[in-house]
């Protein structure tokens, strides 16, 4: 990858123009904390009288309720990522295809949760994402596939695939899937950081500054999730290089006693913006209760570079980790209504800032 020709070559002006109009659409907390309170029905009327009016629109007639939300959220989801791969040039366009590979990691770690759990393959189907690189005959053998061993096998050939092979004597030790999803997650990363030039531009520092924030969040939510796993797994070959705020040698200590953990990165260049992520963990001791202000976290923290750096990449990697949460929140809005939740039982498994 070039470096001056890239920046120059890309269109940051246009393209953030058009990410930040985008932006400005979002459901913001209070739409969020409105539609707890609706039915089935009400929430896919909020919709269509909103950006998803032409998804809601057009599926409306094969699909109701939940399923209807479901189709609507995700070909929302992927025509806005297809609409930035169309609108941006040169370096810009590499860093953003780049970047949405993570959804290739998502549904390599979906299919694996819907086989663990038993799952059906209409319902494992409903939560695939439609981005990233893995084509749909290959997605359609992983949903056909009758055990994890099988997903592995079909995976062979992919980049997931030797770290995948890897990975399963400790997933047949355990009987967890961390040691997979870990195999994922390190090589999706991996990628990410690995053929960037060793005299990057300015516009490649930033890039590389927002993935190694996200590198320092995925190690930290991974660190507490091993701890509290009650296995033996040694944290330090679930480290996932890149990041500035552990090293592997640090994480194996850390991770055994919580209040290091905690004071570590309080101390860290990241104390402020995950002070109320830490406090919750304090507090409330709930791992499911972090996870989600460590992303209300991961997203102000991206904003933060967003508005610092208004005409680089950081934008646009900011508007797709708000869209991810806008349609995350909204699917689980819609799945708790289904499932009978209460608005306050609702709100715990929503991210909001």
């Amino acid at each position: 990858m070039s470096t001056t020709d890239d920046y120059e070559s890309s269109n940051y002006e246009y393209v953030t123009a058009r990410v930040r109009s985008r932006r400005s659409k979002l459901f913001d907390d209070d739409d969020y904390r409105k539609l707890v309170r609706m039915g089935t029905g009400e929430i896919a009327r909020f919709m269509e009288e909103s950006e998803y009016e032409a998804a809601m629109n057009r599926l409306g007639a094969r699909h109701s309720g939940g399923d209807l939300i479901e189709y609507a959220l995700n070909e929302n989801l992927a025509g806005h990522f297809d609409d930035m791969l169309r609108w941006a040039d040169g370096g810009l366009y590499g860093y953003i295809a780049r970047y949405l590979r993570k959804f290739d990691a998502w549904n390599l770690k979906t299919v694996l949760r819907g086989l663990y759990s038993g799952a059906n393959r209409a319902t494992v189907e409903d939560d695939l994402i439609d981005a990233g690189e893995l084509d749909e005959d290959l997605l359609a053998r992983l949903l056909d596939a009758d055990s994890i061993e099988t997903v592995v096998e079909s995976l062979d050939r992919t980049i997931f695939g030797e770290a995948l092979a890897a990975a399963m004597e400790d997933y047949e030790d355990v009987g967890l899937l961390i040691p997979l999803e870990n195999a994922i997650d390190r090589t999706f990363y991996e990628h990410l950081m690995g053929d960037l030039p060793d005299d990057p531009d300015r516009a490649t520092r930033l890039y590389v500054e927002f993935l190694e924030a996200e590198i320092d969040f995925r190690n930290l939510r991974n660190a507490l999730r091993l701890a509290r796993s009650g296995t033996d797994l040694d944290p330090s070959e679930y480290y996932i290089e890149g990041g500035q705020l552990f090293d592997a040698g640090e994480i194996r200590q850390l991770v055994a006693n919580q209040d290091q953990l905690v004071e570590r990165v309080r101390e860290s260049t990241y104390g402020d913006d995950l002070d109320a992520a830490l406090d919750v963990l304090v507090e409330a001791d709930s791992l499911v209760e972090f996870e989600h202000a460590l992303d209300a976290a991961l997203l102000e923290y991206a904003d933060t570079l967003s508005n610092r750096y208004p005409l680089s990449v950081c934008p646009v990697l900011s508007f797709i980790l708000a869209k991810e949460r806008e349609v995350d929140n909204i699917r689980a809005i819609a799945r708790g209504k289904e499932a009978g939740l209460s608005p306050d039982e609702i709100e715990t498994e929503l991210v909001i800032l």
